[in-house]
């Protein structure tokens, strides 16, 4: 970690230690005394707490280590999704800066995957969005963060209350309508570098019993580099019907889809010379995610609520590329005449599930007690279609020439219960053990190369999942929490698909187990400082690989199996501050907030082995594929009445992107990925009451960088991140 990364880390240390110091001083002045003119700055402090309530809703987050996130323009690029500015206060948050079209979130936490964030357990008001949660759980789905009210982050610990993944659960808490007006207007229209345009437009209202709200969003450019063009909708209606004082229904649909032209990735020569050019250009991708769904919520009493959730995922992901290591060009076959065909690959999703939970606080004695529980059924089918010939056309053509490679059908059942419970033994101490059950059935059938090698697999499995939380209030703004929960991922369908005649799959495969810890302090102080810090544990036992093993022939072959444990181990801390409230000045008009987000990941493989050019090699004390130890965000804001305008740093250290640990490789799709540091500014206005503009400079000193190698979509290769961008926004709400 370099001096730059250190200093805004140093320096707000510095300033927690003088907040902790200005607090009896601070209270004696203000006590008794009512402060109007605080009111703006105090209520933004109050919507940016950091972590969520020990209860919310039906769901209970006492005792673990948690975030919220309240999206705010003037904090960072919302036109964009710009995951690294609008999630930067989240400590630890690994982010892949693929692209500046926005279309993906790429996300992950303490040694997960960020790919499509495919180790989160990934929501939108409390359903799932991955494609496929247990086969195949990459998050197509993304919707526009100006539809977004807020976000929910729950670490490890979620296992118990949301099911699989590692990375945790993100939970999307979409915008409402104006209960206050019967018809609401909102549009805004961005523009921006590489002839980017963005167009949010959003209605809503309430009438009688009927609440709603709706948004479009159109979203298209040329993208940074070359071959990179695409075109972005999404879509989401909600109405919400109050049926009588207890009770409400909710109708929502959502819809996202995209076409993206891949640019491709690089050898490191070649982002060395100019991390701009491409030799891509027959490259697309396109998914289409649908979701309809339906929450009811009904309140049987003040301390009884119930919950239920019933949506229905459907979609595709289709892509049409030449896909070959980026030293192979893609030129003209001279004994054709034409370009070489493509590969086309496509799947189709389709998930249905519902979950029910109900949330009962109640009193036993002199101990109080909030009991959350909880049911869920689900049922996957998933058609994979992969390795087709295609067209040797340069257009976005999913049309055959040659058939599929790989025909397959995937199904899954899941069958889950929960229950958490919230022991507050004292007025400060609370303990709170759950426990989950879970029943998985998968089959997988159909043909291989070409049809020549058929397909059958079934694989059931039960598991119960523990854990237990305890939380210490210290006082009335801060507290101790910790909790120990056991987690699993589910193995992939490709984990069990054969790839060739060799290849060969452990009958005995199991889920990849672990488990999770968490020991912090968080609190604020005198609403001056808020702050959050935290040392964690993460077991990630049974990881999948593929070993080399011999049969009775003494032939060689690939097994793919369970092959390892990995370990990471580290600190989170954030904390935020009001400069003027520090110093004791106090002023309405205007505020001046610093905060730092750093997070240290010591991960690392303690045993296993793994298949390498026909041998296996012990992944003994290798680093973590994809797990920089280092990742520092800070920022400072400065807000003047309604002007508010903000300066990010992010530095990420260099991680490796195979378990491995290989330095380099001729190709670029494997190696080390160097360490980074990228600067980003915005800036947001709103005035005459509905009127705002918005804008900002994306890697404000133009790093050349890269966070990301792969040997497959959408490489393989380097895949640069992209250089200094501006946008500007202009927005109306009537």
């Amino acid at each position: 970690m370099d001096l730059k990364s250190t200093l805004p880390a140093c320096f707000l240390l510095f300033v927690v230690a003088g907040a902790q110091a200005q607090v009896k001083k601070t209270e004696k002045k203000e006590a008794g005394v009512v402060k109007a003119l605080d009111s703006v700055v105090l209520n933004a402090y109050k919507q940016n707490i950091p972590y969520l309530p020990d209860a919310e809703g039906v769901d209970i987050f006492a005792g673990k280590k948690t975030n919220v996130v309240v999206l705010d323009p003037g904090m960072g690029n919302m036109s964009q999704n710009v995951v690294r500015t609008l999630f930067a206060k989240v400590p630890g948050l690994n982010t892949w800066d693929m692209d500046g079209a926005g279309t993906q979130v790429n996300i992950g936490f303490r040694g997960t995957d960020a790919h499509r964030s495919i180790e989160m357990n990934m929501r939108q008001n409390g359903y799932n969005t991955n494609s496929d949660i247990f086969g195949y759980p990459e998050n197509h789905y993304n919707p526009p963060m100006q539809g977004i009210q807020r976000v929910q982050l729950v670490r490890g610990s979620a296992a118990l209350q949301y099911g699989s993944q590692f990375g945790g659960m993100l939970n999307y808490v979409m915008k409402q309508g104006d209960t206050t007006a019967a018809f609401t207007i909102q549009s805004e229209q961005t523009v921006g570098s590489n002839n980017l345009f963005n167009s949010f437009n959003s209605v809503g209202g309430s009438q009688g019993k009927w609440r709603y709200y709706a948004y479009y969003d159109n979203r298209h450019g040329d993208g940074w580099r070359p071959n990179s063009a695409f075109e972005y909708h999404a879509y989401y209606a909600d109405a919400d019907y109050q049926f009588n004082n207890k009770g409400s229904v909710s109708f929502q649909f959502s819809r996202m889809d995209y076409r993206q032209q891949i640019a491709g990735g690089l050898t490191d020569g070649q982002f060395a010379e100019n991390p701009r050019q491409s030799f891509r250009s027959r490259n697309y991708f396109s998914p289409k995610i649908n979701i309809p769904a339906i929450v009811l919520h009904y309140n049987f009493s003040p301390q009884t609520r119930l919950q239920i959730t019933s949506h229905y995922l459907f979609g595709e992901r289709s892509s049409v590329q030449f896909i070959n290591t980026p030293n192979i060009f893609d030129t003209i076959n001279a004994s054709t005449g034409t370009y070489n065909p493509r590969q086309v690959d496509r799947d189709f999703y389709g998930a249905f599930a519902t979950e029910a939970r109900v949330l009962h606080i109640y009193r036993i004695g002199k101990v109080t007690g909030t009991l959350s529980g909880g049911l869920r059924y689900f049922n996957e089918m998933t058609k994979r279609r992969q390795k087709g010939e295609g067209t040797t056309g340069a257009d976005f053509d999913l049309h055959l020439i040659g058939p599929y490679g790989v025909d397959l059908r995937f199904r899954t059942h899941n069958y889950a219960a929960f229950v958490e419970n919230i022991f507050q033994l004292t007025p400060k101490l609370s303990v709170t053990p759950g426990v989950r059950y879970e029943i998985i059935r998968t089959t997988l059938s159909g043909v291989i190369n070409h049809a020549s090698v058929p397909v059958l697999y079934t694989g059931n499995r039960s598991f119960p999942l523990f854990g237990t939380g305890i939380q210490y209030q210290a006082n009335a703004s801060t507290q101790v929490y910790g909790n120990i929960s056991q987690a699993y991922r589910p193995y992939l369908y490709a984990n069990v698909t054969p790839a060739d005649r060799i290849d060969s799959v452990d009958a005995n495969l199991k889920d990849s187990k672990g488990y999770d810890i968490d020991l912090g302090y968080r609190g604020n102080i005198n609403n001056v400082l808020h702050f959050d810090v935290n040392a964690f544990y993460v077991s990630y036992g049974n990881r999948v690989g593929q070993l080399t093993l011999q049969d009775g022939n003494n032939a060689n072959y690939l097994l793919t199996t369970n092959v390892g444990t990995a370990v990471t181990k580290g600190v989170e801390l954030y904390a935020g501050i009001s400069v003027p409230r520090l110093l004791q000045f106090h002023f309405a008009d205007y505020d001046i907030r610093l905060f730092n987000s750093l997070a240290y990941n010591h991960g690392r493989y303690v045993n296993g082995a793994i298949n390498k050019g026909g041998t296996n090699v012990s992944l003994k004390n290798n680093l973590l594929e994809g797990t920089p130890e280092w990742i520092e965000r800070a920022g400072i804001t400065f807000q003047y009445k309604t002007l508010t305008s903000s300066l990010q740093f992010s530095y990420v250290s260099k991680s490796f992107s195979d378990a491995n640990n290989t330095v380099y490789n001729p190709t670029g799709a494997t190696g080390m990925v160097p360490a980074y540091h990228v600067w980003d500014y915005t800036i947001t206005w709103r005035f005459l009451q509905r009127y705002s503009i918005s804008g900002g400079v994306n890697n404000l000193g133009n790093a050349t960088y890269f966070s990301r190698r792969i040997n497959m979509y959408p490489g393989p290769g380097i895949l640069p991140a992209d250089g200094r961008t501006f946008y500007i926004s202009m927005g109306v709400k009537i």
